[in-house]
């Protein structure tokens, strides 16, 4: 049986379907947001729902996790009984880790989950997005 680490959010990775950057990534979650939220649906409740809530979904974008959202809580849908994953509407970009493509969300413990750019003083951040995207697709960044 695992250990659980209760001072560190368990987090999800999930493929940006359709989604050829960050920028049409954005674009989209901007047309979603709802009520202060973006709401992420999927067919089962994750089992460890409750170490999710503070953690984040972290975006994998041409086999690369590129930006994350914080998880804000869960509900389900009454027509279909689905399960909606309530996001912030932030989209926080992070150092690119490379990331194979899956169906559906991983869990992806903290100790494993990519640092937020926003805190580097390597100046990543202000690079426009295309030039990030190529740069992580030649492995520089």
């Amino acid at each position: 049986m695992r250990e659980k680490d209760e001072s560190q959010p368990l987090h999800i990775s999930k493929v940006a379907v359709g989604c050829a950057s960050v920028e049409a990534l954005r674009r989209r979650q901007a047309l979603r947001v709802a009520d202060g939220e973006v709401p992420l649906v999927t067919r089962f409740r994750p089992k460890r729902a409750d170490e999710l809530v503070g953690g984040s979904v972290f975006w994998i974008v041409k086999h690369r996790i590129t930006a994350r959202q914080t998880i804000l809580g869960f509900a389900q849908r009454e027509e279909d009984r689905k399960t909606v994953i309530r996001l912030s509407p932030e989209l926080v970009p992070v150092k690119t880790l490379a990331r194979r493509a899956h169906q559906g969300w991983r869990y992806l413990p903290a100790s494993e989950a990519p640092a937020d750019l926003d805190g580097d003083d390597s100046g990543l951040a202000e690079l426009p997005a295309r030039l990030t995207a190529k740069l992580a697709a030649l492995l520089l960044i």
